[in-house]
């Protein structure tokens, strides 16, 4: 069992990559593999609406010149997805939503529906406000690709603006630690 958790934070061990640490953290406790992918100096575009991927039917997206597929690919391949995304200006990071908008249409033509009944779920990051559109922004993608999230104890949302400052609030800690351990008893509940 693999679980990929994929942050679209620019920075290098901000808080969004700290949480999604954590969650990774807790799914490895539970036997389950994991595998950090940062966005972060990948270039992926986004969709040029072009509709080649109803077209060709492949799995695949016409823009080839980038580094979408190799992304895609572990999404394809893993039993659990996390995506993280900090709040800079009232929601999810361009690079996220590149991939996620790409990801989601490519993998429902041609009837392969790469992600349905996959786990999964959404982690944010803000200084002040914003977390709940993102949250729900993120969310969104999960439901409409046909995938299971559970819940927590609250939404996984945490507060931070300098790197390292969201380990000072608790309750985003609590709140990612079950969510973690929620997808993990998902997870194994499934599988036997």
């Amino acid at each position: 069992m693999k679980a990929i958790a994929i942050c679209g934070s620019p920075r290098n061990n901000g808080n969004t990559e700290i949480l999604l640490k954590r969650c990774l953290s807790k799914l490895s406790e539970s036997s389950i593999g994991t595998e950090l992918i940062p966005l972060r100096g990948k270039d992926i575009r986004g969709c040029t609406a072009c509709g080649s991927c109803r077209e060709r039917k492949d799995g695949t997206c016409a823009i080839k010149n980038d580094d979408f597929h190799e992304v895609f690919d572990k999404m394809k391949s893993a039993d659990i997805i996390v995506v993280g995304s900090p709040v800079y200006y009232g929601s999810a990071t361009p690079e996220m939503m590149a991939l996620l908008d790409r990801a989601g249409y490519v993998s429902r033509t041609g009837g392969f529906d790469y992600f349905s009944r996959k786990l999964g779920g959404p982690v944010v990051v803000a200084r002040r406000a914003g977390h709940n559109f993102t949250f729900a922004q993120l969310l969104y993608w999960f439901l409409i690709n046909d995938m299971i999230v559970p819940g927590s104890t609250y939404w996984n949302i945490g507060f931070g603006r300098v790197p390292g400052e969201v380990e000072s609030d608790d309750e985003a800690l609590a709140t990612v630690d079950r969510f973690a351990e929620n997808l993990a008893w998902l997870a194994l509940s499934l599988n036997t």
